[in-house]
């Protein structure tokens, strides 16, 4: 099965000139999303792995059904006021401003060796923060892993010298 096939570009959303990579047509075929899970845990299966941490919102969906196959723990990141306990926050650039995300700060325990996951890098800013995080919580970025991967926006440049993993390069 090719996961290609179930990548629906949207031409000009969320605004002119942008073409969206929908992964809600791959999400809504019960074929195409267990291979995709399956097809990640393939990639980290046998190696330690604590928790699996995912951005909000669709990172939720690949990092949750990950951490379950993997027999890891699930940590959710999200925007600032989301989370109920006591966080730690980090701001970043992006292209045009600034962005914050938030973790519990008993998320990570100091040596915890996390797997962060999300559905797309893009430019990378997103994941540079999360895996900031957890290191900023003492633990321990074992990989980056994401479904799509656009590669002209060169994001693995952010990303120093973590290893990257993507199933779709578009």
């Amino acid at each position: 099965m090719d996961l290609r096939e179930w990548i629906r570009d949207v031409p000009d959303f969320p605004k002119k000139g942008i073409l969206f990579k929908d992964i809600t047509t791959l999400l809504k075929d019960r074929d195409a999303f267990r291979k995709s899970i399956d097809m990640l845990s393939e990639l980290y299966r046998g190696r330690k792995v604590d928790k699996v941490l995912a951005v909000e919102s669709r990172g939720f969906i690949f990092g949750s059904a990950l951490a379950y196959n993997l027999g890891a723990g699930f940590i959710p990141v999200r925007k600032p006021g989301k989370l109920p306990a006591a966080t730690e926050r980090i701001t970043y650039d992006l292209e045009y401003g600034t962005d914050s995300l938030e973790i519990h700060k008993d998320a990570v325990a100091p040596g915890d060796q996390v797997l962060v996951v999300d559905d797309l890098l893009a430019t990378g800013g997103t994941a540079a923060a999360a895996a900031k995080l957890v290191e900023k919580l003492q633990g321990r970025v074992v990989a980056l892993a994401f479904l799509i991967e656009l590669t002209f926006l060169n994001g693995r440049e952010k990303l120093g010298n973590y290893e990257v993993r993507s199933l779709l390069t578009f």
